[in-house]
C-alpha cells in the first residue's frame, strides 16, 4: 500500500501551519497564534511526522507479531485463546447474529484495512502510475511473474498433499517491505520506489482477486442480490454528485453485512466501497482562489475587534460559510484515506498481527514443522519463487522488446526488489488462516513458515540492497 495521498495531505496541511506560525511572528501586525497554540501545532506535528513513518509503523506491527509468538508460548496462551475464540451473539426477534474476536478482526476490522487498500488502489488508477498503462505495464506484469512462481512452487512441494495453501506465497506486505526499503534513505533511486509500490499494488490486487475466486464459501445467491443492490445505491450516489461520506459509510456497513452473509470473504466489501467514493472534489478548484479573494473584504468588514467573538454573528457567519466550502475542496476519497490510516497502521494491522501470528510451538516436534511440505512450499515460494517472478518475468518483458527499464533501475535493483517483494505477512496470514482454517498443524507450519520468510527475505533484502544502492 502506498501512502502518496497521506503525504500530499501532510504537506499541504503543515503549509499552512507554517504561513499560521509565521503570521506569529515577531513584527507581524496582529498575532493569530498565542504561545500553547503554536506549541499544540508543533506538537500535532511531531505526531504526524511519526504516523505517516512506514517505517514506524511497520516496526510497530512487527512488535505486535513478536508479542504474539511470545504470548502463544506461555501460560497465558489458553486464556487468550479462548477469549479469542468467546462468540459474542446479537438476538433480534430469534435472529441471531454471532461473531467471535477472531472473526472480528480477520472479516469486519480487516475490511477496513481493505477500504485503505481500495482508496490507494483508486487514487493510483485515477492520478498515480497505474493511470498510465504504458508505464505501469511492466511493473504490474512483473507482480504477475511474483505471483506466478511463488504459487509453482508451493504447488509442486504439495503436489500430494496440501495443496490449497497455493495462493500464501504469493503476497508481499507493501508496508514491511517499503519499510525496510526506507532504511537505506536517499541511496534507494526514486525510479525503484515508483517500481517497487506500484509491482506491490498490483500484487495487492491480484491477492484480493485470489481471496474473492478460490477462498470464499459457496455463495449463497440472496445475500449476492442483497449486496448487489447496495452496490447499485452506492454507485448512485456517486453518480449523483453526493460527497458526503456518511451515506457512504451507512451503506458501506451493510454491504459487509451482506457479503458476509454470502459466504463470500467479507473484507472485499471494504475495496467495492472504496471504488465507490468520489474522487472528484465537489467545487470547482480553478474559481477557488477568485473566490476567497472577493470573500475578503466582506471578512473584514464584519470584523470588529472591539467586540466578543461570541457576540460577532455575521462575522463568525460568514467564517462559517468559508469553512464549509473548503471542507468540500478535498476529494471524499482523500478526507477517508486520511481518516482510516493512521488507525489502520497502528492500531488494526498491530492487532491483526497478535491475533494471527500465535505460533505455539509447545509440545510441537520442531522437525515436524520444519520439513512439513506446507513450511517447505511456503518458505521457498516467498524466498525464491519472488525473485525468481519479478526478475525473470521483467527481464522477459525487456528482452521481447515489450517494455523498457526505467531510468536510474539497473538489474541489480530489480533482483533487490524481488528479493524484498518475499515479504509477506498481512496477506500471507490472512489467507493462510482461511486455507487451513480446520486444519491446525497445516495453519501452524504455514504461519511458521510467513514468519521465517519474511524475516530472511527482509534481512538479505536489506543486506543486497545495501551493495546494490552503494553508488
Amino acid at each position: 500500500m502506498t501512502k502518496r495521498t497521506r503525504r500530499q495531505s501532510r504537506r499541504s496541511t503543515k503549509a499552512v501551519e507554517r504561513k499560521a506560525l509565521a503570521l506569529d511572528a515577531p513584527g507581524a501586525p496582529v498575532p493569530l497564534l498565542n504561545e500553547s497554540q503554536r506549541l499544540r501545532l508543533e506538537h500535532r506535528s511531531a505526531f504526524e511526522n511519526v504516523t505517516s513513518n512506514g517505517t514506524i509503523s511497520a516496526c510497530v506491527m512487527i512488535v505486535a507479531a513478536i508479542a504474539a509468538v511470545i504470548c502463544a508460548n506461555t501460560d497465558a496462551y489458553e486464556a487468550v485463546h479462548a477469549f479469542f475464540e468467546r462468540p459474542v451473539a446479537i438476538d433480534i426477534c430469534g435472529w441471531t447474529f454471532s461473531l467471535t474476536f477472531e472473526l472480528f478482526v480477520n472479516d469486519f476490522l480487516m475490511g477496513i484495512f481493505f477500504l485503505l487498500v481500495g482508496t490507494e488502489l483508486k487514487y493510483e488508477m485515477t492520478v498515480g502510475q497505474l493511470k498510465r498503462p504504458r508505464q505501469a505495464m511492466l511493473p504490474m506484469l512483473a507482480a504477475v511473474g511474483g505471483v506466478i512462481a511463488p504459487a509453482c512452487i508451493y504447488a509442486f512441494v504439495n503436489r500430494d498433499g496440501a495443496i490449497y495453501g497455493w495462493a500464501i506465497p504469493m503476497a508481499t506486505d507493501i508496508a514491511f517491505a517499503l519499510g525496510v526499503l526506507s532504511l537505506l534513505g536517499s541511496r534507494v533511486p526514486p525510479a525503484i520506489k515508483v517500481f517497487f509500490s506500484t509491482l506491490a499494488i498490483a500484487d495487492d490486487l491480484l491477492a484480493i482477486v485470489a481471496i474473492a475466486l478460490f477462498y470464499g464459501q459457496t455463495p449463497q445467491l440472496g445475500w449476492l442480490a442483497a449486496a448487489a443492490v447496495v452496490t447499485c445505491l452506492l454507485i448512485a450516489l456517486n453518480v449523483r454528485r453526493h460527497f458526503r461520506l456518511a451515506p457512504y459509510l451507512a451503506l458501506g456497513l451493510v454491504l459487509w453485512f451482506f457479503v458476509y452473509q454470502s459466504g463470500i470473504h467479507a473484507t472485499l466489501a471494504g475495496v467495492i466501497l472504496a471504488f465507490t467514493i468520489p474522487a472528484r472534489s465537489d467545487i470547482d478548484a480553478s474559481g477557488l482562489v477568485g473566490w476567497l479573494q472577493a470573500k475578503l473584504p466582506e471578512l473584514e468588514d464584519r470584523f470588529d475587534d472591539k467586540t466578543h467573538i461570541l457576540g460577532q454573528h455575521d462575522f463568525t457567519h460568514a467564517v462559517y460559510g468559508v469553512e464549509r466550502i473548503m471542507h468540500r475542496v478535498t476529494p471524499p476519497l482523500q478526507r477517508l484515506e486520511n481518516a482510516i490510516s493512521t488507525p489502520v497502521n497502528f492500531i488494526i494491522l498491530p492487532l491483526f498481527a497478535f491475533v494471527n501470528a500465535q505460533v505455539r510451538l509447545v509440545g510441537v516436534d520442531p522437525a515436524s514443522v520444519l520439513f512439513d511440505p506446507v513450511a517447505i512450499g511456503t518458505y521457498l515460494g516467498m524466498l525464491l519463487g519472488k525473485p525468481i517472478g519479478i526478475v525473470g518475468m521483467t527481464c522477459a518483458l525487456i528482452k521481447l522488446g515489450l517494455a523498457e527499464m526505467p531510468q536510474g533501475v539497473g538489474w541489480r535493483h530489480i533482483v533487490g526488489v524481488g528479493i524484498l517483494g518475499g515479504i509477506g505477512f498481512t496477506m500471507s496470514i490472512l489467507i493462510s488462516g482461511l486455507a487451513f482454517g480446520g486444519a491446525p498443524a497445516e495453519l501452524l507450519a504455514s504461519k511458521t513458515a510467513i514468519l521465517a520468510g519474511s524475516i530472511s527475505s527482509a534481512a538479505i533484502g536489506l543486506i543486497y540492497m545495501r551493495f546494490a544502492c552503494r553508488k
